[in-house]
């Protein structure tokens, strides 16, 4: 499962007066957020001292509320627990998919494609497509759905408790709503046929090169692939050198046989930097999900750890590269006049 990138980044209550200002800066930091962290890490923890795997769990579930700004009313904090659910319930429906593994590819491309039109409609949308979508993703990694509903209860668990631990904070103010969804329906079409190809061409590469985790190159271009071509190049690059940055920590651990204490310590020091740190410029987030998706996946096989962790990083790398070539360069490609001659469409296009 990744994890990785359960939750967008967002700009932390404590840096609202330095976004206000400019950019926030590279890599942010709340004393605030860190102890947020380590309670919301508490079960976590307290739980791989006994089971690193099912510690491991709990601490994805909590890791959303760690990388997203708490909402301002206390009402609106139960989202929390919706997003666990739609963390761990996508896994179960990716897990479903690859139980016949040629539907995984054209089953990715719908999801994708029908994701990116509700979230041109619907500003409640963009978690399906920026969340449940690569959750699918990871569910392929999982023939067994079994075990893809344990670790879903755990993540819904862990995800409750963080909402339980947000409700000792007070109501405040809420900020300025977000604008409505800025694609018109046709580009939003046009965006989830190259989200959807981008996706099931990912599936493809994984269910044929990385039959023992097929979901990591789809969660990857999922995860990076964007409407807008800045902020994806700035998170391709980003998250390579993240998913770089966790899966050495991760395979530090592995490599040494570390005790289950390591693990609950770890779990707890990864939940607390991606709370102080919720506010960076830099993307963050996929070293922090790396680092517990890793120790989850093989701290019961370490022995297969750097084998795992290289997979990883070069289905990040395929991922990455399909979510470029569908995100950024075939809308260059369709812009160009001759080719948008051949197509009987204008020289400009919808991107």
């Amino acid at each position: 499962m990744t994890g990785e990138d359960t939750a967008t980044p967002a700009v932390s209550e404590e840096d609202t007066a330095t976004a206000a200002a400019g950019s926030p800066p590279r890599v942010a930091w709340a004393w605030p957020g860190f102890a947020r962290g380590l309670l919301y890490a508490l079960p976590g923890a307290a739980v791989a001292l006994h089971d690193p795997g099912a510690g491991m769990a709990l601490a994805v579930g909590v890791l959303p509320a760690a990388v997203m700004r708490m909402p301002a009313r206390r009402r609106a904090r139960f989202m929390t627990v919706v997003v666990g659910l739609c963390t761990g319930l996508p896994m179960v429906l990716g897990s479903l998919l690859v139980q016949v593994r040629w539907v995984a590819v054209p089953g990715v491309f719908l999801l994708a494609y029908a994701s990116a039109v509700v979230a041109a409609r619907r500003p409640a949308g963009m978690v399906l497509l920026v969340l449940s979508l690569p959750m699918v993703g990871a569910g392929l990694s999982y023939d067994d759905v079994s075990q893809a509903l344990g670790i879903t209860g755990l993540i819904v668990a862990g995800s409750a408790y963080a909402w339980l631990v947000s409700l000792l904070w007070p109501s405040t103010a809420p900020p300025p709503g977000p604008p409505g969804p800025a694609h018109s329906a046709e580009q939003a079409r046009m965006y989830g046929l190259r989200l959807g190809a981008a996706g099931a061409a990912a599936a493809g590469c994984g269910l044929a090169l990385a039959p023992t985790h097929p979901g990591w190159p789809v969660v990857a271009a999922l995860m990076v692939m964007r409407p807008r071509p800045q902020m994806q190049r700035l998170r391709s690059f980003g998250r390579v050198l993240s998913v770089l940055a966790g899966g050495a920590v991760a395979l530090l651990l592995l490599r040494n046989d570390a005790p289950d204490w390591a693990y609950a310590v770890t779990a707890a020091a990864t939940l607390a930097l991606a709370a102080a740190t919720q506010g960076s410029r830099w993307y963050l987030t996929p070293a922090y999900s790396t680092v517990l998706v890793l120790l989850l996946l093989l701290h019961a096989e370490p022995d297969q750890a750097r084998a795992r962790a290289d997979e990883r990083l070069w289905a990040t790398v395929a991922g990455v590269a399909l979510a470029y070539l569908f995100g950024l360069l075939l809308p260059r490609i369709l812009r160009l006049p001759a080719v948008s001659r051949l197509l009987g469409a204008p020289g400009r296009g919808s991107g």
